[in-house]
């Protein structure tokens, strides 16, 4: 049996943060007892995860955040999970998996006809859903990630260990983690927040001016290989971004 998680409120921009953090998980579903299950589980296995009751909350979140897979309930009080999918697939290709009370096998169909990777018939097991989470992640991402071509930036998670431009980085801990996660979403800018998430055991015990001096170490090592070039952004007030190419 599933223990309970610990009280969460939906929408309240809390990111459990677990180990090793390198996937995020949006969680949108109305009933409270189900997300709470379904964060401990995952949480359990080392994701971290954010938590919506409402489709406007959920697609918010997901326009303004990095997120590597959704866990999309139908039945949600302010919108019909499938209309969600549709609007959300107009401008992102995350994995979807449905939760649904609908046993239909046309249901089924109509939810993977729009593009959902999975449709999970409730009652179930959180359990189930985390192994069905890991499955996906695994088919839908390559075991080592390249930015722009293996030239420039080459991310082998599993070795924690990152390439740049031929030669591997002598990085720290918190560079590692923090360039990972820029790694993960090139691009994309993330906050200071965001990258405490993602790098620091307790964000709340260390003062989001630590990523800067962090951030500061790794651009010092990218240009002790290439001195003219600098692929990490600074947006003032916002965050940093890395350079596609």
């Amino acid at each position: 049996m599933i223990a309970p998680a610990p009280s969460l409120t939906p929408q309240s921009g809390l990111l459990i943060p677990g180990e090793p953090m390198d996937d995020r998980i949006l969680i949108i579903e109305d009933e409270a007892a189900i997300a709470d299950a379904l964060l401990y589980a995952l949480h359990t296995e080392g994701f971290a995860t954010h938590w919506c009751a409402l489709a406007s909350d959920g697609m918010a979140w997901l326009q303004g955040n990095p997120v590597d897979l959704v866990i999309l309930d139908v039945g949600l009080p302010d919108e019909n999970g499938f209309e969600l999918c549709r609007r959300i697939r107009r401008f992102s290709s995350v994995p979807i998996i449905f939760l649904t009370a609908r046993k239909e096998e046309v249901d089924r169909i109509v939810g993977l006809e729009l593009g959902a990777d999975d449709y999970v018939v409730k009652p179930f097991s959180p359990r189930e859903i985390s192994a069905r989470v890991k499955a996906i992640l695994r088919r839908t991402r390559p075991a080592a990630d390249a930015i722009g071509d293996d030239s420039w930036f080459h991310h082998e998670p599993q070795q924690r260990r990152i390439r740049y431009h031929g030669q591997w980085l002598d990085l720290t801990r918190y560079e590692y983690l923090i360039l990972g996660a820029l790694l993960r979403h090139p691009g994309h800018v993330l906050s200071r927040d965001q990258l405490m998430d993602a790098a620091w055991d307790d964000p709340g015990a260390s003062l989001d001016r630590a990523v800067d001096t962090h951030i500061k170490g790794i651009r010092m090592k990218l240009k002790q290989i290439l001195p003219e070039l600098d692929p990490v952004v600074t947006h003032r007030g916002l965050g940093y971004s890395l350079k596609t190419r």
